[in-house]
């Protein structure tokens, strides 16, 4: 290079500098036809890119006129890169806006020393090429380095913003100013399906037993919330009854500890109600177990759940004397009790079930009648007996 070249770049960037106008129009003309999002601009509208393509021409003039080791100034790369992410445009889409910024620049430049026969301006802009190709890379990290800084602060505010409406609609306070009905159309959940809570234990402290729950539960169509406790992981999903099976599916794909369901309902005024029939069926599974348990949805369960002195006096009460026996014998006449009631009071499937003689099952009733006082050929000692034994499972379950 000749001792002039070195002295010709300042001279080309203020020759880029006075067709500035004529570069942001290039520019703006190539990023409008070559990528579709600025073409819409209904997130970048004109205006606002052409004063961001100007900001980075600037830049890029600026340094390209100063070659040596001067510390460069980010801001405006920076800048743009937040601005984008809160404008939600895609990352590759922005970058290569930036590719078009420079390449209308670049060759603006080899054109006017080719055209203006210049070769000691042409040598000066091709030795220095190195030096202008890294400081568009650093443009482009900083760019980069922004946005994702941008992106990472408006997905934590955003699931610590799902997290307070989920919890405000299992509290069933969702503000001053809000219905349930708000919140939930913030989280995207719909008006025309069904929804279920699910409650699943943390495994050690505040870490997700469900990971990726939510992504995956999208993935099937299936949308919903979650909010993580130091004990337990809490989620409102909202479906199509038809897929409540794909959601089973993923749950139980996906937990790594024990995870109770609610019965599906209708009214997001029943979310409260719902929690705590999921963490009922959680309670029933063994500790350290990786599960999915459904909630019965027998109505009678649910009222023992909300009546827990009355289920346990009940319990007393009816199959004191029962529950009172060694454990052995205690197990076998709840059991044939138990089976006897799931089967329509037969005692030939009862038998069936529990591999044992019908004889043996009357022996069995005979005995819980005795101990009990009550008749299963009384519809009033049925239904005691019934509840009663419903009781006892469900509190057995941890209910």
């Amino acid at each position: 290079m000749t001792e002039s070249g070195p002295s010709q770049l300042p001279e080309l960037a203020a020759w880029a500098a006075s067709q500035l106008p004529r570069l942001i129009d290039q520019a703006c003309a190539a990023t409008v036809e070559r990528i579709p999002f600025y073409r819409d601009g209904s997130v970048v509208d004109g205006p606002e890119l052409r004063r961001s393509v100007e900001e980075n021409l600037r830049f890029l003039i600026a340094a390209i006129g100063q070659p040596a080791a001067v510390p460069l100034d980010l801001a405006a790369p920076s800048a743009t890169g937040r601005r984008r992410a809160h404008q939600g445009a895609p990352l590759p889409e922005v970058l290569q806006c930036y590719r078009l910024v420079f390449t209308t620049l670049w060759d603006a430049l080899l054109a006017h020393t080719g055209d203006h026969r210049r070769p000691a301006a042409a040598e000066a802009l091709l030795a220095a090429a190195g030096r202008i190709f890294q400081l568009t890379d650093q443009h482009a990290i900083a760019l980069t380095e922004a946005y994702r800084a941008a992106t990472a602060e408006l997905m934590r505010a955003r699931q610590a913003r799902r997290s307070a409406l989920v919890e405000a609609l299992l509290t069933g306070y969702p503000g001053p100013e809000a219905a349930p009905w708000e919140a939930a159309e913030f989280l995207g959940l719909h008006r025309d399906g069904v929804l279920v809570v699910v409650a699943a234990d943390t495994r050690g402290l505040a870490e997700a037993s469900l990971p990726d729950v939510e992504k995956r539960l999208e993935d099937q169509g299936i949308v919903s919330g979650w909010r993580l406790t130091p004990a337990q992981q809490l989620g409102v999903v909202s479906l199509q009854e038809d897929r409540y099976d794909k959601m089973l599916t993923v749950l139980r794909a996906t937990a790594r500890a024990r995870t109770g369901l609610s019965p599906a309902f209708a009214s997001v005024h029943d979310t409260p109600r719902a929690l705590r029939l999921a963490q009922a069926a959680l309670a029933g599974l063994p500790t350290g177990r990786a599960q999915v348990r459904e909630f019965d949805p027998s109505p009678l369960a649910a009222l023992m759940v909300y009546e827990s002195d009355e289920r346990r006096r009940l319990t007393t009460k009816v199959l004191g004397p029962v529950l009172g026996l060694p454990t052995d014998d205690r197990a076998t006449l709840l059991e044939t009790l138990n089976a006897y009631l799931d089967n329509a009071g037969s005692a030939e499937r009862a038998a069936e079930v529990l591999h044992c003689h019908a004889n043996t099952v009357r022996y069995r009733l005979r005995r819980i009648q005795e101990l009990t006082g009550r008749s299963l050929a009384d519809p009033h000692g049925v239904a005691e007996l019934a509840a009663a034994a419903f009781a006892v499972r469900l509190e057995g379950a941890g209910g």
